[in-house]
């Protein structure tokens, strides 16, 4: 009996993206486009099987989550927050919040994120909305991300898994205690640690029920106290 054939191997992840997404405004931001899939379940298997590996993370990247669209929409409105200053947009997705970012006037804008296909998203979305984002690459969450700094941390829709949600925590206290403006866009996530946060603004934010369980979300963005 012949061995099974190996599984195709995605060697152009911007392709790969291309191909499997649309370019879409975002509903909160529609001064923003975004390459985004129209369901989750399906890319994530067809990334799996093109990679020929089992239990990658869930294709964030393809997606404007409400956190996201919330802290976008903030920045935009109140540009000065970021207006000539140096900014990180943590575990960045597909982009959207750094882009935000850009958009209002930042200095510079490094969209960290440890999922090769997220980085490669950021540059096309950049591209596509005429703003430069420098992805970074390695985990800020570790011990190694320790030394990285800027003026502004921005965090949206990071608080949905315990250990990360704590280790987020850490890394955005940490910066705040040197000085830097932490803020963060969340719709309700369960380790949201809202005793150490002060809300700014609020937004019913559309999203697609694929991912949420209802297709409005209530929307905070806030800075850590």
């Amino acid at each position: 009996m012949e061995p099974a054939a190996p599984a195709a191997r995605i060697t152009d992840p911007s392709a790969f993206i291309r191909a499997n997404t649309r370019l879409r405004a975002v509903p909160l931001v529609p001064e923003i486009v975004l390459h985004v899939a129209d369901e989750a379940v399906p890319l994530w298997s067809k990334t799996e099987e093109e990679l020929g590996e089992a239990g990658l993370p869930p294709p964030f990247w393809a997606f404007a989550w409400a956190g996201g669209q919330a802290l976008a929409r903030h920045v935009l409105d109140t540009p000065h927050l970021v207006a000539g200053r140096d900014v990180i947009d943590l575990a960045s997705g597909s982009g959207l919040v750094a882009i935000a970012a850009m958009k209002a006037g930042a200095a510079r804008v490094r969209a960290a994120d440890i999922d090769p296909f997220a980085r490669e998203a950021i540059l096309l979305n950049a591209a596509a909305n005429g703003v430069v984002i420098t992805p970074l690459a390695n985990d800020l969450l570790a011990a190694t991300g320790a030394d990285v700094s800027a003026e502004v941390v921005l965090a949206g829709d990071i608080f949905y898994e315990r250990d990360t949600a704590a280790r987020a925590l850490a890394f955005l206290a940490r910066h705040h205690g040197r000085g830097a403006t932490v803020l963060i866009g969340d719709p309700g996530r369960s380790y949201l640690p809202r005793e150490r946060l002060i809300a700014l603004a609020e937004f019913h934010v559309p999203v697609t029920r694929d991912l949420e369980d209802a297709e409005i979300k209530h929307t905070r963005v806030w800075a850590l106290a």
